[in-house]
């Protein structure tokens, strides 16, 4: 006798957490580890750690494609390239 797998309702199927969430709480825990240390220029600090890894992610994702990179983000090819040099990240090298 075999038994068939029972189907998850809508509300049961397990989703990944909201990325919205994900940064809210390592916000969240960065802020307290600095205890009562006020950060100067979080924003500035957060984008250089957040927009090298999601460019370079984005750029493998499309094989090294910088128009379709740029599309992905929401910029233009010029603007890319403007933040690959500012983050010193490789291009043409075969790496994506």
């Amino acid at each position: 006798m075999t038994t068939e797998p029972t189907k998850k309702s809508a509300a049961e199927v397990d989703l990944p957490t909201p990325l919205r969430l994900s940064v809210q709480e390592a916000i969240r825990q960065y802020l307290e580890d600095m205890g009562h240390s006020q950060p100067e220029c979080l924003y500035r600090i957060l984008m250089a750690q957040v927009e090298p890894p999601l460019i370079e992610e984005v750029l493998r994702f499309t094989q090294g494609n910088q128009s379709r990179t740029a599309k992905i983000l929401g910029m233009t090819r010029n603007t890319l390239r403007t933040k690959l040099h500012r983050y010193d990240i490789p291009i043409g090298n075969g790496k994506y």
